[in-house]
């Protein structure tokens, strides 16, 4: 339980830093959800810890009944998981052309996409390639992607398109 409220509360504090890409806003849901399966499982060993020392039949049989519903719980959202990856990643991706198009390395959503850019070590949605679509591209003049692309041991780097090595 101590584990799965660690995820969950880790889960909503990395989306505070990219909730400008997910206009979705349930997308924390699973989050919630972690966080509500781990304080239902501290309930539920708690049950099986009182039933286990009162050696009561009726106590464990109720522990085996609600484990084996959890079980069952989380096989089918392992499974609705699997099942909608492909749509989220589509959502997703959407999401972050729109915000990239917004790029203009002033507004907040730029501040976003740099620090995005920086911790992933990424550059654009798939590849550097992807900021050639983008009105900060021509409007840079010199054709260049933002600096946030550069590789952090690149000295010289100047997010030129000819130097893809250093981005």
């Amino acid at each position: 339980a101590a584990g799965l409220s660690y995820v969950g509360a880790y889960v909503i504090n990395t989306y505070r830093s990219y909730d400008n890409f997910l206009q979705d806003k349930y997308a924390v849901l699973p989050a919630v959800i972690i966080i509500c399966v781990a304080v239902v499982m501290f309930v539920i060993g708690l049950i099986g810890c009182c039933a286990t020392f009162r050696e009561s039949r009726v106590g464990l049989g109720l522990f085996l009944a609600i484990i084996l519903v959890i079980f069952i719980a989380e096989v089918s959202a392992f499974v609705l998981g699997f099942v909608y990856r492909e749509k989220v990643k589509t959502d997703v991706q959407g999401t972050m052309r729109s915000v990239f198009e917004q790029y203009d390395g002033k507004n907040p959503e730029s501040t976003v996409v740099d620090y995005l850019q920086e911790q992933l070590h990424c550059c654009g949605v798939k590849n550097y390639s992807d900021w050639t679509t983008t009105q900060w591209f021509n409007s840079t003049g010199n054709n260049s992607v933002p600096l946030s692309c550069c590789q952090q041991d690149a000295k010289n780097c100047t997010g030129h398109l000819d130097q893809p090595q250093e981005l």
